[in-house]
């Protein structure tokens, strides 16, 4: 019995016979077909394994090596083959396919005109000794007004020109209330820029948004002069719009500086006569301005008789139009891709 029994020879009978139906096999379908013959639960090495309850003990290792290699070799080559299938497939699938013709190109995106123009700004600003500062965009009356020596029959002032909230509070104006929150915690001296967004009860046109960017800057400091302002914002200004570019400051008023200014360039377009376009406002920090912040401080640190200072404002939509000859402010924020596509 023990060197007659049938599985001895049965077992490298269907190994055999499973190798060569694997190899045989023409497609996947066939293949699985193979597989669940042999190995399914009601495969023929399956059914040859319940057998080895009535293997004599003597010959249970004998038996059950056999089944392992078996079952390995039959796994192996039931791996080999599918790859093999999938390999034929995979050539098929690219059969008639030219692999040399040019790939579609992908769409690379690419920085919002604002943000580019904002970030350029920054980095000149940042070379000239500037620092950022942020602060609140709900703000109260005084930091956005009465600290900046704004009169309580400002148009600004008025409900039909400001957002303003239940609590009394608004939508800042502008960025010039960094500042004042930047001097109530720092002493001279100060310079830094705040760019950010402003609100106004504009009506949405061509070249005007209820929703803008702002950049402001502020230097205070002993002996800061009108040279000194007039002579960074024209660095600016030939920074950003080269160096041939013509800049020029008309006398201008506002509450917060005395004297101020108007900022105009020269804009040059092909076909069209040169025409000044006003970019900026500026000025010398009325001394009313830090008469409020030592107010408010408890000290003074700001003394108009000790320190002097500049200010200046612009858009950032308007720089951003300017630079690149866009003709509507609405453009920029539509996120037509036909649009921003040109940026990229």
């Amino acid at each position: 019995m023990a060197h007659g029994f049938p599985m001895k020879e049965q077992i490298p009978a269907i190994q055999s016979e499973a190798l060569a139906q694997i190899a045989a096999a023409a497609d996947e379908r066939t293949l699985e077909e193979v597989r669940v013959g042999v190995l399914g639960k009601k495969g023929t090495l399956t059914l040859a394994a319940a057998g080895m309850k009535d293997v004599p003990k003597e010959d249970k290792a004998e038996v059950g090596q056999l089944l392992n290699a078996a079952r390995s070799a039959i796994a192996t080559a039931l791996e080999t083959k599918q790859a093999a299938l999938q390999e034929l497939a995979d050539l098929a699938a690219l059969a008639g396919i030219d692999v040399t013709l040019p790939a579609r190109p992908l769409a690379t995106g690419a920085l919002h005109p604002l943000t580019q123009i904002r970030d350029e700004a920054i980095a000149i600003l940042r070379r000239m000794g500037f620092a950022l500062a942020d602060g609140p965009e709900i703000e109260d009356e005084f930091h956005c007004f009465d600290a900046l020596n704004t009169p309580a029959d400002h148009p600004a002032r008025n409900e039909k020109d400001t957002f303003y909230f239940d609590s009394g509070k608004l939508l800042r104006t502008h960025t010039s209330s960094v500042q004042i929150r930047t001097m109530e915690s720092a002493k001279p001296p100060v310079r830094i820029i705040a760019p950010g967004s402003a609100y106004r009860r504009d009506e949405i046109d061509a070249t005007h948004l209820s929703v803008f960017n702002q950049l402001e800057g502020l230097y205070v400091g002993t002996d800061v002069s009108l040279p000194d302002l007039k002579g960074t914002l024209e660095y600016f200004f030939h920074e950003l719009f080269g160096p041939e570019t013509e800049v020029r400051f008309r006398p201008h008023f506002f509450p917060f500086t005395e004297p101020s200014f108007e900022i105009d360039v020269k804009l040059t377009v092909k076909g069209q006569a040169p025409r000044w376009i006003e970019v900026a406002g500026c000025g010398m920090v009325d001394p009313a301005v830090f008469e409020s912040i030592n107010q408010t401080r408890k000290d003074k640190a700001f003394d108009p008789e000790t320190v002097t200072g500049f200010a200046f404002g612009m858009g950032l939509d308007r720089l951003a139009m300017i630079r690149w000859g866009i003709k509507d402010i609405r453009l920029l924020i539509e996120n037509d891709v036909r649009f921003l596509k040109q940026f990229a």
